[in-house]
């Protein structure tokens, strides 16, 4: 029975994000939340993240990447997935989560790693819904803490920028 659970455990999808300030690697769990992962997987087969930057880092909540490029230009995206946020899996730091706007079911590219535990996104908080965590750092955490205490500021209408850009160089699927 062991074996088996390792093999299963090792079947989990790892996505290498190598960023400007060194790489995270993510184990992603298609068994929680399926959509969810497809559509992260398939921006990352389409080289979507690549030229990507962490446009919103908050040092006491998370970090947000994945749909603007370092001029913040927002990236174009595809349909939204339907939220998949009741999966058991909880805002816990380290792990990887869909952004969304008040709309629960409008997740495209855009996600967010907690650098702490975010128990007020779990489902059906903070707005009757929660947030959908799909992986979670395996490798990294010490890039994603750099991440989380770089300097921020206002930029072009938006809050908690980096003031130096912090780019996702590549996203690619680990074999």
């Amino acid at each position: 029975m062991l074996p088996a659970m390792a093999q299963e455990k090792s079947a989990a999808p790892k996505v290498r994000l190598n960023t400007s300030m060194g790489d995270v690697v993510l184990e992603l769990y298609p068994d929680k939340a399926p959509k969810t992962v497809e559509n992260f997987l398939q921006y990352v087969r389409d080289k979507h993240y690549d030229g990507t930057v962490f446009h919103r880092v908050i040092g006491n909540f998370m970090i947000q990447g994945g749909g603007f490029t370092a001029d913040l230009q927002q990236k174009p995206t595809r349909s939204p997935v339907p939220l998949e946020a009741g999966n058991g899996l909880k805002n816990d730091r380290g792990t990887i989560a869909m952004a969304r706007t008040a709309n629960p079911n409008s997740a495209t590219a855009q996600f967010f790693v907690n650098v702490v535990d975010n128990a007020g996104l779990n489902a059906p908080a903070p707005d009757g819904y929660g947030y959908t965590v799909f992986g979670k750092v395996i490798q990294g955490m010490d890039t994603v803490d750099k991440i989380r205490n770089a300097p921020v500021g206002n930029q072009g209408g938006h809050q908690n920028v980096p003031k130096t850009p912090i780019t996702i160089t590549q996203a690619t699927l680990e074999k």
